[in-house]
């Protein structure tokens, strides 16, 4: 066995019977085992964070049906290499056999035009597509091409998964077996894979390495390896999440040093900076809000400059945009807002009719049954205000929104109180 093989590598399951986690899709229920049984498979795309088998299980499909296996990088592929490999997919077909398979790693960093590239492949049912992400497709994966293939999401590993993952490791890995392991306590372990697969047989790949005749897991040894090899921890991005989610809090919580320290880690790590925008985007919605509501144009903003200049150029805008989201005054009240509202709807039984006197009246017939009747153009009354119900009955003083404590917000509290004076208390 070649000890420069990773560990994750030499771990990988050949078959669903050795695949970790994801009862929902290999259990056996599950859809992949029917896929295996029926030899049908329609293109799917992956999706879910790291380190919990995207790939592994892509192949397993391949390997199990014994079809041919392309694949590409999105990091590196271009709209020629789609053709090659569209080219070499038709000269494997025979007559009527089953179409081979084509995987694109990453394909939420496909371009629109690879992306359209794809398009009359799959159609024609020249390949099974299947696309692996860490994004969400539905904002990443152009309409066309998501709506030929089937979304399947990927959880992280639980403790349970991570525990039978490390029992393998030590117990039938031939590299590990020839060091005795003591392992005394998984909580860091644990904590530090994040339901990342590779991420633990990394760690312990760590470990053995910098251990004599026995390894000891415990917090300590875990803690003490990963500070004095964070290189290799850090190698293609393994703390991928928990970056960016320093990154968020230190946004969050209105420190702009630690938002750009963050930022550098991301940037110099060769994360996508399109990822890094779209968070920022998130961000001024979701924490900033009604506070400074200038802040989403300029993370839109950001976001456009990051895609149309690239890097590096890219990482002013995102230093400028972090440090002005980071010292902005802080809102989530439309965040609540919003959820408050959606929940109220889901649970709600009542069949609420939209009130007759702002509803549209386009025909004659809607005009004589009264739709519009009694509703007063707002822009006609004094100060454009008038005085009004636009709640279906039984919701009349319903409170959804409630302005928070800053600047900004205390006026719209002061005008919306003018307006409706107590209805909304």
């Amino acid at each position: 066995m070649n000890n420069n093989i990773p560990l994750a590598e030499r771990l990988r399951p050949r078959n669903l019977d050795e695949y970790i986690g994801q009862p929902h899709l290999v259990g056996k229920n599950g859809l992949f085992r029917k896929f295996l049984t029926s030899g049908v498979v329609p293109s799917f795309i992956l999706w879910g964070p790291p380190g919990v088998g995207k790939t592994t299980l892509a192949k397993i499909v391949a390997e199990s049906l014994d079809r041919p296996f392309f694949t590409l990088s999105a990091i590196s592929a271009g709209v020629k290499d789609v053709r090659e490999v569209i080219e070499k997919a038709k000269a494997n077909r025979f007559f009527d056999g089953p179409p081979p398979f084509l995987f694109i790693d990453e394909i939420h960093r496909f371009t629109k035009s690879q992306q359209d590239s794809l398009l009359g492949a799959v159609e024609q049912g020249v390949f099974v597509l299947i696309g692996a992400t860490t994004e969400n497709p539905s904002f990443e994966v152009i309409r066309p091409l998501l709506s030929r293939c089937q979304v399947y999401t990927l959880d992280p590993l639980g403790k349970e998964d991570l525990q039978v993952l490390l029992d393998r490791a030590i117990t039938t890995d031939v590299v590990l077996k020839e060091k005795r392991f003591d392992v005394r306590e998984t909580t860091a372990l644990f904590r530090y894979s994040g339901g990342d697969a590779r991420k633990l047989l990394n760690i312990v790949d760590i470990l053995y390495a910098s251990a004599g005749e026995m390894v000891i897991i415990d917090d300590r040894a875990v803690t003490d390896a990963l500070k004095q090899n964070i290189a290799s921890y850090d190698k293609n991005g393994e703390q991928h999440y928990d970056t960016i989610s320093a990154f968020i809090k230190s946004v969050r919580g209105s420190d702009p040093q630690a938002a750009v320290y963050y930022l550098a880690r991301m940037i110099a790590g060769g994360e996508d900076p399109k990822f890094i925008a779209r968070r920022l985007v998130i961000l001024a919605s979701e924490d900033i809000g009604l506070a400074n509501p200038n802040a989403l144009l300029l993370a839109n903003a950001c976001f456009n400059a990051v895609s149309n200049i690239g890097m590096p150029e890219g990482r002013i805008p995102l230093a400028e945009t972090t440090i002005y989201l980071a010292a902005s005054p802080k809102s989530n009240s439309a965040y609540k807002a919003i959820d408050e509202a959606l929940a109220f709807v889901e649970r709600d039984t009542a069949a609420r009719a939209v009130p007759l006197s702002i509803r549209n009246a386009p025909t004659r017939l809607m005009s004589e049954l009264g739709y519009g009747d009694g509703y007063i153009y707002s822009h006609d009354a004094e100060n454009h205000f008038a005085y009004q119900e636009f709640m279906p009955e039984g919701l009349s003083g319903k409170t959804f929104y409630r302005p928070a404590a800053n600047p900004k917000e205390r006026e719209i509290e002061k005008y919306l109180s003018a307006c409706w004076k107590d209805k909304y208390k």
